[in-house]
This record gives structure tokens, sequence and C-alpha cells, in this order.
């Protein structure tokens, strides 16, 4: 455990330590709470990453996020908790008294930043999501705890799809890509959480047009901040949830864990992190 005499510090490990958001999000909120305290990046390769975890404390840190590779190992490394079991991956550590616990807040980060943008959202009766990897293993989750009827998952690989299906329950019917365009007409929110439409990836070639006047899509792209589907949606009149939001939201519980105060995603914020992406 932590020295508790210095200020309360956290952390992301990853390999590489590529320029992330989070400390300029967390140093934010830790200057608007008045809070001693601070985040870092640790860049970790896998091999020394059980080793750096078991002496977590006494690097100084209280808790950690984890990214890619480690989010795999991390929940093996940890306590979890039933999202970050049910997810398969824990992004985010945290000590209860000498016990390394750990979760995973992309799933009330995608939750949170819904409900915040597109209230009301949640009393659509289908849901299409777009992707099966383990951002969608989240946002699936998610969906089912709050309670959607059916949830309807495509994927390139019908394989992965399927796989993920048979986990995750009943609820949950996978597709053929092809099939996509059959089941816009009755989707209430789209989710895309593949890097389609993400800078220098391909496009999502998607037809907004079939979708209901009523419905929500949702974008876990970030870069660029609007992305086509985005802008298709908008254009069409229809309520959006980016990946900036939910990077913000999914933010929230780690701080708070941490640094025992809730802190808040504003306007103020947002806009900070908007800067930083757009000088990139």
């Amino acid at each position: 455990m932590q020295n508790e005499t210095r200020p309360p510090a956290a952390c992301l490990i990853g390999w590489p330590a590529a320029h992330s958001r989070s400390p300029l999000i967390h140093h934010y909120w830790l200057r608007q709470l008045g809070i001693a305290g601070g985040y870092s990046i640790e860049a970790v390769p896998p091999e020394g990453f059980a080793d750096f975890l078991q002496h977590l404390g006494d690097h100084g840190f209280v808790g950690a996020n984890v990214t890619i590779p480690h989010k795999e190992r991390a929940l093996a490394l940890s306590s979890p908790d039933a999202r970050a079991r049910a997810v398969g991956a824990a992004n985010t550590l945290w000590y209860e008294g000498s016990e390394l616990r750990s979760t995973n807040t992309d799933v009330e980060g995608f939750i949170n930043n819904l409900d915040a943008s597109a209230p009301g959202w949640d009393r659509v009766e289908d849901v299409l999501v777009l992707g099966a990897g383990g951002s969608s293993r989240a946002v699936v989750f998610g969906l089912i705890e709050r309670g959607i009827a059916r949830v309807h998952l495509a994927n390139r690989t019908f394989e992965r799809a399927q796989a993920l299906a048979d986990e995750l329950g009943a609820k949950v019917r996978a597709l053929h890509w092809q099939e996509i365009a059959d089941v816009l007409p009755r989707a209430g929110l789209l989710v895309n959480t593949t890097s389609l439409g993400m800078h220098r990836q391909p496009a999502l070639n998607v037809d907004i047009g079939r979708l209901p006047p009523h419905a929500v899509v949702s974008d876990l792209v970030y870069v660029p901040l609007e992305t086509a589907l985005l802008a298709a949606a908008r254009a069409r009149g229809l309520r959006t949830a980016d990946g900036l939001g939910m990077l913000l939201h999914q933010a929230v519980r780690g701080f708070e864990l941490w640094f025992r105060r809730r802190p808040q995603v504003t306007a103020e914020l947002r806009a900070l992190v908007e800067a930083d992406l757009t000088a990139a």
C-alpha cells in the first residue's frame, strides 16, 4: 500500500505508453476539487506487468488505469467485480485495505454518456451493435444490465459475433454483416464499437436513412471528434452520443475510488480535451 503521508497518486499502465488524455482529465479534476494528488503514465512491458502490480502501492500509487495490452492480465492478477468478470477485462484498479480490486468502467462510461447525451434512450426495445471486440463486450453487457430487450450484434467475422452472443445470453442475437440493413428500421439505438470511421481507417458504410426517426446513434470513435456516422445522424436530426463523452464518463469512477471525491463531466473539461485532440 501507498505511504499515507504522501499525496494520493494514480497512474495509467500501458505498453507502449502512448499519449493518453487520462492525465489531462484527472489533473483537471484534482485542480477543480482542490485535491493534492497526482496521475502519471507508467510504461510497463508485458513481462514486467505482474511484478509492477504486485508492488503498485510500493511505487506510490493508490490505484491505476490499465490499457492495452494489460487489461486481461489485470483481471487475473486482481480481485475483479461482476462487471470486470463479465467483460473479461479490467481497466481500473484500486485498493480495499490490502486487497487489489478491479472493475471495468467502460460499461458505465458508455451508459452514463448515453444518459447525458440522449435522455430516455433506454425506452427502446431493439439495439444494433457493430463489432464484437472488447469494447463491444462492455457495451452489450451494459445494455443487458440496463434491461434492453434485444441486442442485435453484427461483426465482419460472424463467428466472433456468435461466440459473444453465446456468452452473453438469449437477449443477444448474432448477425452477419450483410444483415445490418434489415435490422436498421427497428433499431432504436445504433452503436459503432469498431475502428471503422476512425482517422486513417476505412469508412463505416451504414445507411442512416433506414433508422427510425426516434433513433439514437452512438460512436465510440473520438478521433475524429465527429465521425461520418455521427455527422450523417445529426444531419437527419437524430440524437447522438460520441466517443469523447464516453472517454470522459468512464474516468469518473476511477477518480472517485482513488481520491474519494466524485468529479463531474463538464463543458469546460470537454472543451479542454477537445482542444488537446485538435492540437495532436
